[in-house]
């Protein structure tokens, strides 16, 4: 199946919440993670969720471009090809977008969204990512009502951020202390600027303490059920049960009953990076190390290509990244339920 369309990436976010499961969402650098995210997919007949950063969009475009929307839609045209080829449904994010990016990236991927569907045709991505967590809580949510009023044009679903999620992504870093956790408190307030889905299809990431990267886990303590109360609240409130779509940042490291919990909570989403990242490059790693005198033109020799032509080491990382994604898929839930089987 190829991209999913408007309509399939909302009803997997509906087949998640209502089946108590969650995506992963993982990040690419570009062709070569992509394949890997979508094979792992794929050996593990899970649809999920490809996402780009702040960090990646510009570098896809190369270094001398440095054009976020061009890198951004250059590796969305590559996804809708390839993954039509993989048997599962695949959505298209774009992750961590904050204050300084927004008119050089997200706001030109939602014109050009709006521009497309004039056109009879669809995004090139699902949802985009708002990272409003450095500004305070009423900027955060006027911005993030502006862009709601986008997404709903462009045919597209908005995640946001309500509170700080620590650690580091992409140039966006915040402290690990008392402040990594959302209140009852907060989550009113985004029902006030943006209802329940009435105004338009939102994710939110609310703060339960977790972290992005790489951490020393004494220093993290993970409260899911802190999503459990919030989403009681609001439901009361509303009369609906879970009515918040919720997804997990900073989800690499952590243990699988937080998952799971998170996952009982609503999260329909969990974003990982950080341990596919490290999955990928310890294959290469690996080969490089065990091949030194091969993959260097050493002592008089000229060494082996066979063994420094990129598509060697690559294929052997994109099948180690792709196993990782496979076990992501088992600890979200997600395995064995692709829409395509």
């Amino acid at each position: 199946m190829p991209i999913a369309t408007p309509e399939q990436y909302r009803e997997m976010l509906d087949r998640a919440k209502a089946g108590g499961f969650a995506y992963p969402a993982i990040n690419v650098t570009g062709s070569q993670t992509l394949n890997a995210a979508l094979q792992g997919f794929a050996e593990a007949e899970s649809d999920g969720i490809v996402q780009v950063s702040v960090g990646t969009a510009q570098y896809l475009s190369g270094g001398r471009v440095k054009d976020r929307f061009l890198g951004s839609a250059a590796l969305a045209d590559y996804a809708h090809r390839v993954a039509a080829g993989y048997g599962i449904t695949v959505g298209l994010h774009t992750d961590h977008c904050p204050t300084g990016s927004l008119g050089d990236w997200v706001e030109p991927l939602l014109q050009d969204s709006i521009e497309r569907r004039g056109r009879g045709l669809g995004p090139l991505y699902n949802s985009h990512m708002w990272d409003g967590s450095a500004v305070g809580m009423t900027e955060n949510l006027d911005t993030a009502r502006r862009l709601l009023d986008l997404s709903v044009r462009a045919d597209t679903v908005l995640e946001i951020e309500v509170g700080i999620i620590g650690g580091e992504e992409d140039g966006v870093s915040h402290e690990i202390n008392e402040k990594l956790y959302s209140s009852v408190d907060d989550a009113r307030a985004v029902v006030e600027a943006l209802g329940t889905g009435e105004r338009g299809r939102y994710l939110v990431a609310f703060a339960f303490g977790n972290v992005h990267g790489v951490y020393n886990p004494s220093s993290v303590h993970l409260r899911p059920e802190i999503l459990g109360e919030i989403q009681r609240d609001i439901g009361a409130r509303t009369g609906t049960e879970k009515p918040f779509d919720l997804v997990f940042h900073g989800g690499s490291g952590s243990s699988a009953a937080d998952i799971a919990a998170a996952v009982g909570h609503g999260v329909v989403k969990m974003n990982i990076d950080t341990d596919t990242q490290y999955a990928f490059t310890r294959s290469i790693a690996g080969h490089m190390f065990s091949r030194y005198d091969h993959v260097l033109k050493i002592d008089g020799h000229y060494g082996n290509k066979k063994s420094y032509d990129p598509r060697s080491w690559g294929a052997t990382a994109e099948t180690a990244m792709a196993a990782r994604v496979v076990e992501a898929t088992q600890q979200l839930g997600s395995a064995g339920r692709s829409m395509g089987r």
